[in-house]
């Protein structure tokens, strides 16, 4: 019967979606036998009515005239199994998705919303979710009011939303995503009697969950870190990102909520968020211990202060969290718990000191571990750069940003305040106590919260404040024993509140700077003869650019991820052997970064321009019978297959491969800032000339005669270049066995013990001149005096430009 039906009509026909209509209405029992044809017939009226929307609007009404939607829950009833239930929700989700009529009219579709399917069955569970998600995607102020009871000009009844939010806390990630964006497109309508129905009781408890959902995923988060550092596997960073992906996805659903701009929600969601995350579990965390002992388990609550500032944009939330920073944790601790170190929920017991919560920030800033000091910077950062908080919280918590202490300053001084000119215009300031918006958030804390505690810090100069902020980044950037990239993110804070008074940062900061930056300075003067000599100029120029773009940007990262917050993401990752080139690369790049930051935070204090590029001198001459200049090569250094003349070489042998021993010539060149080694094989027609075979790098080449076989020359043999440096070059170098992070060596045997301590003695001379060369162009900025004084800083390239000495 239904081949013969298709054989005699047309496909896309009325005639077509009748003869389905009445065939569906002659059902009334499902079975295996007709099972087929039912789900068929289903598909088909989907097909045929969206077919009929474009091109025939008769399908339509033919559609409604017959209640087809009537039939459809008629033979729904029927049904024994799953697979009707399953076509039938993915004919009516294709429907409403691509009529241009609506389906809404009658109580058919909430009939379908409230339908009791077995939703054991996961695969009928995907499907209903899909059929809410097509209904809410076509939601407006028009199509709502079909979807909704009410009574007088209140909705009392709507079954879309209620149960949609049954499923917000799925264990399934996708069933948790899809209920968020009906949820969203709910919110989005706009339609006022819909907005008081979602905040009315019942239904306002939809917010609370979620932040108790939220709390629950940073109790699994702060175990999941817990156990990663005590049992680290294979996957425990996949593990981890997802977690915080997911940790924030939930945050910025968060901030989609309250931007839809319902009345009410982002309070709902402001208490929720204080009541059940920030003051029991969060705050109580942040402690400095009996014992003076920083504790790494207040990362976890560190990482999540970051994300909700960052992410959910409450103004409210945003000063409460900030108002909450003058109280001590003990304000916190009554009946409350925080994550505990050892990834277990544990009671507080009071006994840390009376410290207010922002000084525990700046004890960490001086005391933490890299991860504690980063994160109690991202936290000061972002509250720096959140526009809901209010200046006068900021100015309270002493990192209102310079210029914003400036304007406000002049506008004190233009409407005439007591004192306003006087703080302009000098360099103290007289003024006492927080802001009024500051004691507004307090009165908040203490009536609407119920925190008991007087705030610490009450009364207290916001200039005292601004004075500890400084006085603990100076101490910060005095540090030997944080990375560098961290101590670029406290450089970037204290750029942001400078200029300065005398009074906020004194003489003693000063002296701190300075002596720091002599340290590494005559560290930096030691990494002159050290492995990477050769690359030191060159990674000086490009982190000199980095850190002035860094200090003069918006913010101390480009991109700000708090997942830098976790300690093993601190590391750039990979397995470096400690006594390989490679691990001395990093130090030096290391201290390269942070000596260029102290160098420009000592100008910045002075109230100097920073220049683009650094001051060193220019490339100078060559020496007098320099062995570069007599083997004919430029600037761009040998290169295998190239001619070098051979008259500076020594002969020797080498083994390329096992049981090939090879004579040639070896050379050791230096040519400015750069040098290399060369193995040459000399060429048969052209005495006193050869092509290169081999070439490696001079610098950290350590030349070392045998003690036991005087006429062998051994020479460690590094990379060119580093790869970490360059992120490109570094996901290759990740990607490597541990091997290729290994250091390779030369051992060359000479026909004598002369010639040999010839070779050594070319090579040890040519690693002078390289060394003696890159010591004279830095010293214009090894010296801060003589660097500041100098007229204009001169170029970096990494390809330099030489004169000949004259004969």
């Amino acid at each position: 019967m239904w081949n013969s039906f298709w054989r005699s009509r047309d496909r896309f026909s009325l005639d077509q979606l009748r003869y389905l209509t009445d065939q569906l209405t002659k059902v009334q029992i499902i079975s295996e036998v007709n099972k087929g044809f039912v789900i068929e017939a289903l598909r088909s009226i989907a097909e045929l009515i969206t077919y009929g929307d474009q091109h025939d609007p008769s399908y339509f009404e033919f559609f409604m005239e017959k209640q087809v939607m009537g039939e459809f829950i008629r033979v729904l009833k029927l049904t024994g199994t799953v697979s009707v239930p399953l076509q039938l929700l993915q004919t009516v989700s294709i429907m409403v998705q691509n009529l241009k009529n609506y389906m809404f009219s009658n109580e058919y579709i909430n009939y379908l919303i409230t339908y009791p399917f077995d939703f054991r069955n996961e695969e009928l569970l995907s499907y209903y979710i899909s059929f809410l998600r097509a209904i809410s995607g076509k939601l407006n102020k028009n199509t709502v009011s079909l979807l909704v009871k009410t009574h007088g000009d209140e909705v009392v009844s709507f079954p879309l939303y209620v149960e949609a939010i049954r499923f917000a806390f799925h264990e399934e990630s996708m069933v948790r995503t899809a209920v968020r964006a009906i949820t969203l497109n709910v919110y989005h309508v706009g339609d006022d009697s819909v907005n008081r129905y979602i905040t009315s009781t019942p239904h306002k408890d939809y917010f609370a969950n979620l932040v108790s959902f939220f709390r629950k995923q940073s109790l699994d988060f702060n175990k999941l870190l817990s156990d990663t550092q005590l049992n680290p596997g294979p996957d425990s960073m996949s593990a981890i990102i997802a977690a915080t992906d997911e940790i924030e996805d939930n945050l910025y659903y968060f901030s989609d909520v309250v931007s839809a701009g319902i009345p009410d929600v982002g309070r709902l969601i402001t208490d929720s968020i204080m009541m059940v995350l920030i003051f029991p579990l969060l705050l109580p965390s942040l402690r400095v211990m009996p014992n003076n002992d920083m504790q790494d388990g207040a990362a976890p609550s560190l990482y999540l202060l970051c994300c909700i500032l960052r992410i959910v944009k409450i103004k409210d939330l945003a000063n409460t969290i900030a108002g909450s920073l003058f109280y001590p944790s003990e304000a916190f601790t009554k009946s409350s718990q925080g994550f505990h170190s050892d990834g277990v929920l544990v009671q507080n017991d009071c006994t840390s000191s009376n410290l207010s919560l922002r000084e525990v920030l700046l004890a960490y800033v001086t005391k933490g571990s890299d991860v504690l000091v980063l994160g109690s910077l991202s936290v000061l950062a972002i509250l720096l750069q959140t526009k809901e908080l209010d200046e006068s919280m900021l100015d309270g918590l002493g990192i209102l940003p310079q210029r914003k202490q400036h304007k406000k300053l002049l506008l004190q001084a233009l409407v005439g305040e007591s004192s306003g000119e006087e703080q302009l215009f000098s360099s103290k300031s007289n003024r006492d106590g927080i802001g009024t918006d500051i004691n507004v958030y307090h009165i908040k804390i203490k009536e609407q919260y119920g925190v008991s505690f007087l705030p610490s810090d009450v009364g207290i100069s916001p200039r005292i404040h601004r004075f500890q902020v400084i006085d603990a980044l100076v101490n910060l950037s005095c540090r030997t024993n944080i990375s560098a990239e961290i101590l670029w993110d406290g450089g970037w804070l204290l750029r942001q509140l400078l200029p300065y008074s005398v009074s906020e940062f004194n003489w003693r900061h000063l002296e701190l700077l300075k002596i720091s930056y002599k340290s590494y300075a005559s560290a930096l003067v030691e990494e002159v003869r050290g492995i990477w000599s050769d690359l030191l100029i060159s990674v000086l120029c490009d982190e000199w650019r980095k850190c002035k773009r860094a200090m003069e940007s918006s913010s101390p990262r480009k991109e700000p991820n708090c997942i830098l917050l976790l300690p093993w993401k601190i590391s750039s990752g990979g397995h470096i052997p400690e006594g390989s080139s490679f691990a001395a690369g990093k130090r030096m790049h290391e201290l390269v970064k942070v000596f260029v930051l102290l160098h420009q935070l000592q100008i910045f204090t002075l109230g100097r321009t920073l220049t683009e590029q650094p001051l060193i001198y220019p490339p100078g001459d060559l020496p007098a019978n320099c062995r570069a200049q007599g083997s004919g090569l430029d600037v761009s250094g040998p290169k295998a297959g190239t001619e070098v003349s051979l008259g500076h070489a020594v002969p020797c042998r080498i083994a390329f491969e096992r049981g090939k021993e090879l004579h040639v010539y070896f050379l050791a060149i230096s040519l400015g800032i750069s040098g290399w080694l060369v193995v040459a094989e000399e060429l048969p027609l052209k005495k006193s000339h050869g092509v290169v075979r081999a070439v490696a790098p001079l610098a950290g080449c350590n030349p070392r005669i045998e003690d036991n076989h005087a006429m062998w020359l051994h020479l460690r043999i590094r990379a060119s270049s580093l790869p970490f440096i360059d992120p490109v070059h570094f996901k290759d170098f990740r990607k490597k066995k541990t091997r290729a992070s290994v250091d390779g060596r030369w051992t060359l045997a000479f026909k004598d013990e002369e010639t040999c301590k010839s070779a050594f003695l070319m090579t040890v001379e040519e690693i002078n001149f390289l060394s003696n060369e890159v010591h004279r162009r830095l010293k214009p900025l090894l010296d801060l005096e003589t660097s500041i004084d100098l007229p204009g800083s001169t170029f970096c390239s990494p390809k330099d430009s030489y004169r000949t000495h004259p004969n």
